[in-house]
């Protein structure tokens, strides 16, 4: 097929500038739209169909480009937000790529926007009369905050491919199996007053010691009744982010807050999580009753898995010729999985994501692209 968009850097340079930043702070939240119509218009050059799907009551959007029709075929998908980011941490520009070293510099080089120049660059490169089964490229919204790019889609299409490879930076290493993540605030309120004459009044910071101690119970128990040998770390993880409370030493503590995350394993599922913190703060909420008040500080997110022993997961583990494993960090495969059996595998070290300075180090080109087409050749060709 002849190519007829640019060279592979120069995409990669043109979907870094665009700046696409996924933020919990509006001020800073952008739309990718722009993203969005560049790589529809690098996908449409290739002679693939183009569907843009604005995601409800927000300013993001999706994309699917396809080529070939039926059943069956593979689904890349990657998503087009990045993190935030520090100007005055970064010895390059973010929105400008930089190449030294043997290393790729810029914001979303491996995490994810890299994914898109690799996957144009290779399809330009094989003869599209070979293809006999749907090519599918996903490109997805809100991945850094709530996820809601990959939830709208995955309730939404009506495609059914033989199997979907989240981009992911996992250098280049197949995953089959991700932690979850929930996140929590909880506030406590006490009584207001001067520290002199406390007697009758309640403190909120001697409540948090309370709900703490029952937390880490909490923490003991999941470690010790969930565990996946897999994982570098077998059990579910619980961390405490943040307590804050007090405003002056002389005065009672009205107000106290705790913020804690849990990163649950695949045997236990969000469900159970909420049934297990309500059950530890039942009695503590009934000691001081309209005081302490639990809510979800993020979108939760599932732990995934799909078994070593699926016939997709063997395929792939052959083509590529490497064994599945496990990571401890998020993916959108969760909500993909509803669609098709979903593996994670990407170029690029996780170690760079979200950190600044991103690099990807370019002996990753190669190898992706040798990978990338493989999977072609073996699921539409």
């Amino acid at each position: 097929m002849k190519k007829k968009i640019p060279s592979f850097i120069d995409i990669y340079k043109s979907l870094i500038k665009i700046p696409t930043i996924s933020s919990e702070n509006k001020t800073i939240d952008l739309s990718n739209k722009t993203f969005i119509d560049l790589l529809s218009n690098y996908f449409s050059e290739l002679n693939f169909e183009i569907e843009i799907q604005n995601i409800p009551n927000t300013n993001k959007f999706n994309m699917l480009s396809s080529f070939g029709s039926g059943q069956g075929g593979l689904l890349f998908s990657g998503h087009t937000d990045t993190v935030d980011f520090d100007e005055n941490t970064w010895k390059t520009d973010p929105f400008k790529l930089t190449q030294k070293n043997d290393k790729i510099y810029g914001l979303g080089v491996i995490d994810m926007k890299g994914f898109f120049a690799f996957l144009l660059d290779t399809i330009s490169s094989i003869n599209i009369k070979k293809i006999k089964k749907p090519v599918y490229i996903l490109a997805t919204a809100n991945e850094e905050t709530d996820m809601s790019g990959a939830r709208y889609f995955s309730e939404n299409t009506k495609i059914k491919p033989d199997c979907i490879i989240v981009g992911e930076p996992t250098s280049l290493k197949l995953i089959n199996a991700h932690k979850g993540h929930v996140s929590y605030k909880i506030d406590i309120f006490g009584d207001a007053g001067h520290s002199s004459d406390s007697s009758n009044k309640m403190n909120s910071i001697e409540i948090a010691y309370e709900i703490i101690k029952q937390l880490i119970n909490l923490k003991k128990y999941i470690q010790k009744k969930y565990s996946h040998k897999d994982f570098s770390i077998a059990h579910p993880t619980m961390n405490f982010g943040s307590i804050q409370g007090g405003s002056a030493i002389n005065r009672v503590c009205s107000l106290c807050s705790i913020t804690f995350e849990i990163r649950p394993i695949p045997q236990l599922n969000l469900n159970t999580i909420e049934i297990l913190l309500k059950k530890t703060l039942k009695q503590i909420k009934e000691k001081f009753e309209n005081r302490i008040f639990l809510k979800n500080l993020f979108f939760s997110i599932p732990a995934y898995e799909i078994s070593k022993k699926h016939n997709i997961v063997k395929t792939i583990e052959n083509l590529c010729n490497m064994n599945s494993s496990t990571v401890n960090y998020c993916t959108e495969a969760p909500f993909l999985k509803k669609i098709a059996p979903t593996l994670i595998l990407g170029p690029g070290s996780i170690d760079q994501a979200h950190h600044p300075n991103e690099y990807l180090h370019c002996s990753f080109i190669k190898p992706t692209k040798n990978i990338l087409t493989n999977l072609i050749t073996k699921f539409c060709c």
